[in-house]
């Protein structure tokens, strides 16, 4: 049987990730901080651990595993990450587990380690133009992403990257695009703009008005939570080092994507536009590499994943749903 790894395994995608090894027949351990939040982990075994502490990763990695996963960072949505105030807690904390993850990993032979990196590493100046993003994965330099967090996670690229060059590590990298689905965070601040729309449409009545962070036209692709796992393991299990875009190609702005929500809900309401942190004017997920070197890419309508992931947050904003119990 083979033995998996997934750092981060309490969070959005970590959590979906375990339940696809599982089902694949992997002994899987999680670790993370807390356990997940909407559903009870399918975990063989889950460490409640800090990965900024060396000798918890120490402990989590004390053996072999045919694969790792390395999700765990310090990050959120829009309203988390591009306002400035949580910089230094997500350039330290998150590049504190890269260091420690990959250097335990190294020294105990597990080899094969994916890492996940952003969308948000590409340069500011190619995002500016809301209608033509620039995202081709060797668009990066030079370098100039338009938040701390993107800087981390370009410095953490090249640190595995490295990593692979000096010490025979066999990494992947993919840079993910606004991953969402059901389980993920819908609320208290860190949740991504999906989520934060479809909470907003639930929580009103018909005729009511939610606000939008600036004037609604800055445009994005969001991919559902399942493509993504299925992009990560293709990869994870390919020859390509990455990085590699792991995103959908459905471009529309977040206006477009409130009245999706609307139509799903059945409701009509207004949208009033206020001032709030907003990222780059522009971005979309350039699959060209990604079609070239795995044969596949993601497909699937945005329509589709966003109205089970409409039903899934209004079941929580109105008490339909049920939470599992977390196990211990």
């Amino acid at each position: 049987m083979k033995r998996a790894l997934v750092c981060g395994a309490g969070g959005f995608i970590g959590n979906h990730l375990v339940s696809r090894l599982k089902r694949e027949g992997y002994w899987v351990r999680g670790a993370d901080l807390k356990y997940p939040e909407y559903s009870a982990t399918e975990a063989d075994d889950f460490a409640i651990v800090d990965l900024r502490d060396p000798a918890s990763c120490r402990a989590i990695i004390d053996c072999r595993f045919d694969e790792i996963y390395q999700l765990a960072a310090d990050m959120g949505g829009a309203g988390y990450i591009f306002t400035g105030e949580n910089d230094a807690h997500v350039m330290h904390n998150s590049a504190t587990i890269n260091l420690n993850v990959l250097d335990v990993a190294s020294k105990r032979n597990c080899k094969r380690i994916f890492y996940s990196s952003s969308a948000c590493i590409y340069p500011e100046h190619n995002q500016k133009d809301p209608s033509a993003p620039v995202t081709s994965e060797a668009s990066a330099y030079p370098a100039n992403p338009d938040s701390e967090y993107g800087w981390e996670k370009l410095f953490s690229e090249r640190l595995y990257l490295a990593y692979h060059r000096n010490l025979g590590m066999d990494v992947r990298v993919a840079r993910y695009h606004n991953i969402f689905g059901p389980l993920g965070t819908w609320t208290g601040g860190r949740e991504k703009a999906p989520a934060a729309i479809c909470r907003k449409v639930a929580e009103a009545r018909d005729g009511d008005t939610i606000e939008i962070w600036g004037d609604g036209e800055q445009t994005r692709s969001f991919l559902f939570i399942d493509e993504c796992i299925e992009g990560t393991l293709r990869l994870m299990r390919s020859n390509f080092l990455g990085p590699v875009n792991i995103g959908s190609e459905e471009m529309l702005t977040i206006n477009q994507l409130a009245d999706m929500a609307m139509i799903i809900a059945g409701k009509t309401l207004r949208k009033r536009h206020i001032p709030g942190p907003m990222g780059v004017r522009g971005r979309n997920s350039d699959n060209q590499l990604i079609r070239r070197v795995l044969g596949w890419e993601p497909s699937q309508p945005l329509v589709v994943g966003l109205e089970q992931t409409y039903q899934w947050i209004d079941g929580q904003v109105n008490g339909k749903n049920e939470v599992d119990s977390i196990a211990a």
